[in-house]
C-alpha cells in the first residue's frame, strides 16, 4: 500500500472514529459524512477502503471479524490498536501544536477580487455573507440542541471552533463591504502598460 495513503487528512478522522468504537467501512463511512460538510464532499468509499486498507496493513487498527446485517454481504468490524491509538495521540497533538497555512477556494478567489470590479465584488460578498449568516444560525441551532441533550461540551468542540472561524469571515467580509463603499479600499483607474520601459 502506497505511503501516501496514510497522509490522507482522513486517516485521523478514521482513527478517531475507530477510538471511539470498533467500526466497518462503511459504517464509517456513513458517520464521516453526517458529522462534516468537509467529509461528505471530500469522502468517497475508493477513498475510505483504500484508507483503512492502509491502516490495517501498518497494524495502525486490526480486523475484529465480520459481521452481517439481514441479506447484505459480511463485513469487516475493524477496532484501534495501541500503535493506532498512539499515532492518532502523535498526529493530534502534532496538527493542535503547529498552525499550517491551509489553503481554501476562497482564499484562492479572494486573491482575484479586484476582477469583479467595486460594485460585481460588493454583490458577491453582500450574497456569501448572507449565506454564511444563514448557515451559521443553522449549526448554531443544532450546536444549542446537542448540548441540551447533555452532551460534554468537549465532544463538540469542533463545531465550536467552525462557528468561530465562521463569525470571523462575516467580520472580515462586511468590513471590506464597507471599506469598498466607502472608497477605502479602491480599484485602478487603469492598468500600467507592461511593456512600458521604466524611465519612458
Amino acid at each position: 500500500m502506497p505511503r501516501r495513503a496514510l497522509d490522507n487528512p482522513i486517516v485521523l478522522a478514521v482513527l478517531g472514529l475507530l477510538l471511539e468504537q470498533p467500526s466497518h467501512p462503511h459504517q464509517m463511512l456513513t458517520e464521516l459524512r453526517t458529522r462534516s460538510d468537509n467529509h461528505a464532499a471530500a469522502i468517497t468509499r475508493g477513498t475510505l477502503y483504500n484508507t483503512v486498507a492502509a491502516l490495517a496493513e501498518t497494524q495502525w487498527i486490526a480486523s475484529q471479524g465480520q459481521e452481517r446485517s439481514g441479506n447484505r454481504p459480511e463485513r469487516t468490524v475493524y477496532a484501534l490498536t495501541q500503535a493506532g491509538r498512539d499515532e492518532l495521540v502523535r498526529r493530534l497533538d502534532s496538527q493542535i501544536r503547529n498552525p499550517e497555512r491551509e489553503f481554501s477556494q476562497f482564499l484562492g478567489a479572494v486573491s482575484y477580487l479586484g476582477a469583479l470590479g467595486p460594485s460585481g465584488a460588493v454583490d458577491a460578498l453582500t450574497e456569501r455573507s448572507q449565506r454564511l449568516r444563514q448557515r451559521t444560525a443553522t449549526d448554531e441551532g443544532r450546536l444549542a440542541e446537542v448540548l441540551a441533550t447533555g452532551v460534554p461540551r468537549l465532544f463538540v468542540i469542533e463545531a465550536e471552533y467552525a462557528l468561530s472561524l465562521a463569525h470571523a469571515e462575516m467580520a472580515w467580509i462586511d468590513s471590506v463591504i464597507d471599506d469598498i463603499r466607502t472608497g477605502t479600499l479602491t480599484w485602478p483607474t487603469a492598468r500600467p502598460d507592461s511593456r512600458e520601459e521604466p524611465g519612458t
